[in-house]
């Protein structure tokens, strides 16, 4: 395992982020999802609740140019299961499921975003807690390096996740025109603290010309109960 606060700082545009996993402690799932952008658009955006999840909005709905790839649900809740992904793929995950289809076979209808020349992954994580029981998915969608005749779709999944460790993956391996696309494996990551500390320790992190906003949430795996935070740069 790595750790994540130094894993951010050492990338100044990892794009949007996913990590879920275990508190170190073991009593709680943990996820963050943070975005970040380099636009004036990308940058216009606040986390807001929605429900029991969240949703992108425009901080100042005067600039707001083109809404199609930045305002979307990146959290919603269906029962057991949180999906917590970078676009609209959250509604066709929580969809499809509600229509009996697996996570996996609900992204199959799905590809990377089609932002020439970048091709931006499609990022999703499925946490599903059920009587003391927990589990992770996630995925990446992504171009063939930049073709974008071929989609790559990779499915992980971690059965009973220890404490203190935890999966992330984002969207960029760095800064760059166009954007390199996250290689490899979900990274392996420490999760250590509460969560005003879990939160404060990425939110930190995070590049502070670029970072727009970050979501945290802990769940108490036995109960239910959840503790969440929003932090936004526009306030």
């Amino acid at each position: 395992m790595i750790n994540l606060e130094q894993e951010l700082k050492s990338n100044e545009y990892p794009g949007r982020g996913i990590v879920i996993g275990r508190s170190a402690d073991g009593k709680y799932a943990v996820t963050a999802y943070f975005i970040m952008g380099r636009s004036e658009n990308s940058r216009n955006r606040i986390f807001v609740t929605e429900g029991e999840g969240i949703r992108t909005e425009a901080f100042d709905p005067a600039k707001l140019e083109d809404p199609s790839l930045i305002i979307y649900a990146p959290v919603r809740v269906r029962g057991d299961y949180t999906i917590v992904t970078n676009g609209d793929q959250t509604d066709t995950v929580y969809d499809l499921m509600e229509a009996g289809q697996s996570f996996e076979e609900a992204l199959r209808t799905r590809e990377f975003e089609p932002d020439a020349p970048n091709y931006t992954p499609r990022i999703s994580g499925l946490m599903h807690i059920d009587n003391g029981n927990y589990d992770i998915s996630m995925s990446i969608l992504k171009s063939d390096k930049g073709d974008a005749s071929r989609c790559l779709r990779f499915t992980y999944t971690y059965d009973k996740p220890a404490a203190g460790k935890g999966y992330f993956i984002h969207t960029y391996m760095g800064d760059g025109n166009p954007l390199p696309s996250y290689e490899g494996e979900p990274t392996e990551v420490e999760i250590n603290g509460d969560i005003d500390s879990f939160t404060d320790n990425i939110w930190n992190a995070l590049n502070e010309n670029n970072k727009v906003s970050l979501f945290t949430r802990f769940i108490n795996i036995e109960t239910g109960e959840t503790q969440t935070r929003i932090v936004n740069k526009n306030k």
